[in-house]
Parts: C-alpha cells; sequence; structure tokens
C-alpha cells in the first residue's frame, strides 16, 4: 500500500489516462467530479504498486494534468486511476529515525517495511501563524570556528551556504549533522534533493559509522528520479521534521542539500505543465514554490525548527534569480569562496561575504561584535592590498601595512580547521571549537600575539593553544 493510499477511501472518483507527457499525465474523471489541486490520485497500472501522481492543472470539466513522483515508463493510455481524496501523506515518528526514505516516504534502503498503521502526514500544510511563533533568539553554536564567528545561526533560523560546483558544500553540511547530534542532542533531518547515488550512499555509511545515524531521517529524490520526486522530496522532510517539532517537542536540524536543485525540478515540472518561462528560464512560481518550504521553517513555542541549505550558484553568479530569491529568507548567508577552496582555506568560507542579521551586539554581546568586525576589517585591508603586494612586494608597504598583512594571513588560517568527517581524507583529527575559544585567538592574534609565528602553526588547527603548542614543537624541530 503506497503513502498517500493509506486511509484513501475505496468509492473515491474513479478516471482513466488519456495522455503522457514524460512525467506529466493528463486523466479524465466524470464531468464535474474532479480532484482538487495538489490531491494524490493513484495510476492502477500493472507494474507493482499504483503509480503516484499529483494533480497541477484542471483542463476544462472533465480533465486534469498531474504530476507523477515516479517513473511512468510502460504507462498506457486507458488505465484506470483513483482519485484518493487527499494530498501525498508521508510516515512520521520515532520510526523514521535511522531511515532511508524516498519523496513518498517509502524506505529506500532496502529494510523492513513501516507497519501499517504508522502515523502519516499530508506534505502540505500551511506554515505557521505569527502568534504561535517563538519570540526568543537563542544563538546555535556550531563548533565551526568562521560561522560561529562571522555568521552566527539562531534556532529557529535559516542558513544556506551558497558556492559553485566542488567548493565543498556536502562536506560541510555533512559535518553539522555529525556536531548538532553531538553537541544538541536534537534530531537531524536530511533532504538530499537531485543528489547523486554515490553522495547518498557515502553520507548513509559515514553517519553509521559515526554513531548518530539513529537520530536523522534521512528523504532523498535522487538526481536520477522524476522530476516530480525531487520537486517534493523537500516537502517530505520538512513534514517529517514539523512532526518531531510540534508533537514530539524536540529541536530539529533540517538540512537540505540542494534547494537549487529543488528550483531546477521546479522549473522541469513547470515546462511540463505548459507554463510560460520566467526571468532567465525560471518557472513563473519561482517566488511562490521557494516561500512554500521555507516560511514553514521556524520555531513555535520553545522548539524550533533550524535549517541549514546549500544552494548551487550557477557559474558563481550570484544575481541569478533563484539565488537572490533564496537570500531573501534567510537569517544568515555563509558564502564559499573558490579562490579560498583552491588555496586549501577549507571550510572556505569567505569571511567579507558571508552574513548575519544575527551579528549585532545586543544579541551576541560587545565583545564578539567587535572581535567579528574587527576581522572582517582586517581580512578586508589584506585584500586591498594584494595587488600592491603581487606588483611591488610586500617590503614596499608601511610598517603598519605589513603588520596588517601578517595578522590578517594568520587570521584566514586560524580559522580554517579539520573535519571529522573527513579524517579518512586528511588524516588530521576533526576539531569542534567553543566559541569563547574562537573568540580568545581571534583577539590574541588581532593583539600581535602570533606576530613571530610560523602561519602553518595556525593551519587546520581547533584553538589558540594547539597552535601554540604546534609552534613550539615547530621552534623545537628546528633547534
Amino acid at each position: 500500500m503506497t503513502s498517500v493510499a493509506a486511509g484513501a477511501g475505496t468509492g473515491r472518483t474513479s478516471g482513466e489516462v488519456v495522455a503522457v507527457h514524460g512525467s506529466v499525465v493528463d486523466v479524465r474523471f466524470p464531468p464535474g467530479s474532479l480532484p482538487a489541486i495538489n490531491e494524490a490520485v493513484l495510476i492502477e497500472w500493472d507494474q507493482g504498486r499504483p503509480l503516484v501522481a499529483e494533480v497541477q492543472q484542471h483542463l476544462g470539466m472533465d480533465k486534469i494534468r498531474a504530476v507523477a513522483l515516479e517513473s511512468t515508463a510502460g504507462l498506457t493510455r486507458g488505465t484506470p486511476t483513483r482519485a484518493t481524496g487527499a494530498t501525498i501523506r508521508v510516515p512520521v515518528g520515532q520510526a523514521v529515525l535511522g531511515r532511508l526514505l524516498d519523496a513518498l516516504g517509502e524506505p529506500a534502503d532496502r529494510r523492513q517495511a513501516f507497519p501499517a498503521d504508522i502515523e502519516r502526514r499530508p506534505i502540505h500544510a500551511v506554515a505557521p501563524s505569527l502568534d504561535r511563533l517563538g519570540g526568543t533568539l537563542e544563538i546555535f553554536h556550531t563548533g565551526v570556528k568562521v560561522i560561529d564567528l562571522l555568521a552566527p545561526l539562531v534556532k529557529g533560523g535559516k542558513a544556506a551556504m551558497f558556492g559553485g560546483a566542488g567548493v565543498g558544500k556536502t562536506v560541510l553540511i555533512m559535518e553539522l549533522i555529525r556536531t548538532t547530534v553531538e553537541r544538541h542532542s536534537g534530531i537531524s533531518v536530511f533532504a538530499g534533493i537531485g543528489e547523486r547515488s554515490r553522495e547518498g550512499h557515502e553520507l548513509l555509511l559515514e553517519l553509521g559509522q559515526s554513531g548518530v545515524l539513529e537520530r536523522t531521517a534521512l528523504v532523498f529524490g535522487q538526481m536520477n528520479e522524476p522530476p516530480g520526486a525531487r520537486w517534493r522530496a523537500g516537502l517530505t522532510a520538512l513534514t517529517i521534521a514539523e512532526y518531531f517539532r510540534d508533537t514530539a517537542r524536540e529541536n530539529v536540524l533540517l538540512l537540505i542539500d540542494n534547494v537549487y536543485r529543488l528550483v531546477q525540478a521546479g522549473s522541469e515540472v513547470s515546462g511540463l505543465l505548459g507554463r510560460l518561462p520566467s526571468r532567465v528560464g525560471y518557472q513563473p512560481t519561482l517566488a511562490s514554490e521557494i516561500a512554500e518550504l521555507e516560511e514553514r521553517i521556524t520555531s513555535v513555542a520553545g522548539t524550533a525548527i533550524t535549517s541549514i541549505q546549500a544552494v548551487y550558484v550557477p557559474a558563481d553568479d550570484f544575481t541569478d534569480p533563484a539565488v537572490a530569491e533564496i537570500f531573501s529568507h534567510l537569517d544568515s548567508s555563509i558564502v564559499l569562496s573558490r579562490e579560498m577552496a583552491s588555496e586549501g582555506m577549507y571550510p572556505a568560507v569567505d569571511p567579507l561575504a558571508s552574513t548575519s542579521s544575527l551579528l549585532d551586539p545586543r544579541l551576541v554581546g560587545e565583545a564578539h561584535y567587535r572581535t567579528a568586525q574587527d576581522v572582517r576589517k582586517t581580512i578586508a585591508h589584506y585584500r586591498e592590498l594584494q595587488e600592491i603586494i603581487a606588483l611591488l612586494g610586500i617590503e614596499e608597504l608601511s610598517a603598519a601595512d605589513r603588520s596588517a598583512v601578517k595578522r590578517a594571513r594568520r587570521l584566514m588560517r586560524f580559522l580554517t580547521q579539520p573535519f571529522m568527517v573527513t579524517v579518512a581524507f586528511t588524516g588530521k583529527t576533526g576539531r569542534s571549537v567553543e566559541l569563547k575559544a574562537t573568540l580568545d585567538g581571534c583577539r590574541a592574534i588581532l593583539n600581535g600575539e602570533a606576530d613571530d609565528w610560523a602561519e602553518g602553526s595556525l593551519y587546520m588547527v581547533g584553538d589558540l593553544d594547539e597552535a601554540r603548542h604546534k609552534e613550539t614543537q615547530a621552534a623545537r624541530g628546528a633547534a
């Protein structure tokens, strides 16, 4: 029995398939009894379980156009179809933890099926009303130095990591899953939208080996699946997260990789439905589709869904309409730099382009705010001087500028750190750093304590004490 069939009545309106256009199916029903928009219909073909599709358009009085969430290969005209009278419903609760699900909420990990009486919830829901929203601003510490310092997150807030291909978005997402479960003892829900099968397999193995899989639910709409599955995988994961927030009263971390793939899937669906494209070829419903997902991510009366999302930036163009629309919903924007990644500065978070609306002295405290601003100012000054250094050499700078360059380079290296999920590749044990240690280390570097240290002593370390020990060991070795 499929997710949507669970609980559906047997006397529902029946129809038949009259046309198949790839993932889009036209179905004729008796006049005046069309299923509603977003209602699920079951196409009862001869290839195992019924094919699930979601109504998107009414074509006259007797025909609907629906988007299939599974492959339509082998589907023929005349196939009987049944309206369910409800939207797609997916399983929720403790049983989904430690499991890998598809966009319909069905197990995709070759383990036992869910019991028939498991609770299911519709993937379409309204955002919480304003009077239900939580009013406290509690900082969400990640243990990643550069994020906690320059782009702090808030419980119940939304942060996104923007970057092109190959700059480290997925690795950072995996590290955040691990540290969240360990540091916050919360639930993690991961939505893999348009992910490669290899990436999903690696994530499953990594979470299993690190012992956090039992507190994590994974939902995948993979790259090789129809656009309808990729389009709805985010809502499936969000529905599971809402259950833990509202019913189980647990704080939830919702990780989405990759929101841009969700937009792409929506664009494919829009084209199949025959809608005229809008700016740069995107769907005309771009803003409302993103809002449908983002506005449901919030805190409600003491429990919160905190979301961290990866966003692919096509051709590193931050003016792309989809990227700009996602920006408008965020509290924190973490921008990954290809130039920093090429220099081995991991995590490759750009300290100048990354921002947070929470970096305010009234929220994070005067010491944190001042340190963050001084770090940004020092690194910005160094970047202004880079062209002069490249042309004339650092010796042509004034003493004050040389000192600023020295400290900026050491700050940038101090803001790198090894991750627990990359131990197998780097051989370096991962570090999770407390905010106080990050602030103390940055302030000490700004005050000149590390001016005479080798830059390598500050690279890929946790706190300043570790860097100090590394420098001492290097000095002894040189002696």
